[in-house]
C-alpha cells in the first residue's frame, strides 16, 4: 500500500476511535459535540488530508463533508449563519475551487456552483431588484429553474455532439 492510500483509512480509524472513546468516557463537556455531524467532520477531514497529500481527488468530497458537518454545528450558535440551500451549494463551490487550486480542474464547476449559491442565498434581494424593473422582467425571472434545466440538458445531450466528427 502506498503512503497516500494509508492516510484516509488511518485517519478514519483514529477519528472514529476517538469518537467512540469520547462517547464512552465521563467527559461531559464533549458529549454535546458527539452527534452525527462529528462523523461528517471526521470523514471530511480524512478526505481533505488525503486529497492534499496525494493527487487531490478527495478535496471535493472532503470540503463538502467538512462543510456540512460544520454547518450543522454552527447553525445553532451563529445567528448570522444562513440555514439555506445556498449554503450547501456554496460548500460544493468551495470544494470545486479548492480542487482546482490543487489539480487544475474544476474551475468551471466551481464558478457555476458559486453563481448558483449567490442566487440561492440572495434570492430575495435579486427578486427585489427585478421588482424595481418592469413586471415582465420579474415574470421572466420566475422561470430561472427552467433555464438551469435547459442549460444542464444542453451540456449533457447537445454539447458533447458538437465538434465531434462522425465515424461514417
Amino acid at each position: 500500500m502506498m503512503n497516500g492510500q494509508r492516510i484516509f483509512p488511518g485517519l478514519i480509524l483514529i477519528g472514529f476511535g476517538l469518537y467512540f472513546f469520547f462517547q464512552q468516557s465521563a467527559i461531559l463537556w464533549i458529549k454535546p459535540y458527539l452527534g452525527w455531524p462529528a462523523l461528517l467532520l471526521i470523514t471530511g477531514i480524512a478526505f481533505l488530508t488525503e486529497g492534499y497529500k496525494s493527487d487531490g481527488n478527495g478535496i471535493l468530497s472532503g470540503t463538502v463533508l467538512t462543510g456540512f458537518g460544520l454547518h450543522f454545528y454552527v447553525i445553532d450558535y451563529l445567528g448570522w449563519w444562513a440555514n439555506d440551500t445556498g449554503v450547501f451549494i456554496l460548500m460544493i463551490a468551495l470544494g470545486f475551487l479548492l480542487q482546482y487550486q490543487k489539480t487544475g480542474s474544476g474551475l468551471f464547476h466551481g464558478i457555476l456552483f458559486l453563481m448558483l449559491a449567490a442566487v440561492a442565498l440572495f434570492y430575495d434581494t435579486i427578486t427585489s431588484w427585478f421588482g424595481l424593473l418592469e413586471e415582465k422582467a420579474f415574470a421572466i425571472w420566475q422561470f430561472w429553474p427552467f433555464i438551469l434545466i435547459a442549460a444542464g440538458g444542453y451540456l449533457l445531450f447537445i454539447k458533447k455532439s458538437v465538434g465531434k466528427s462522425s465515424k461514417y
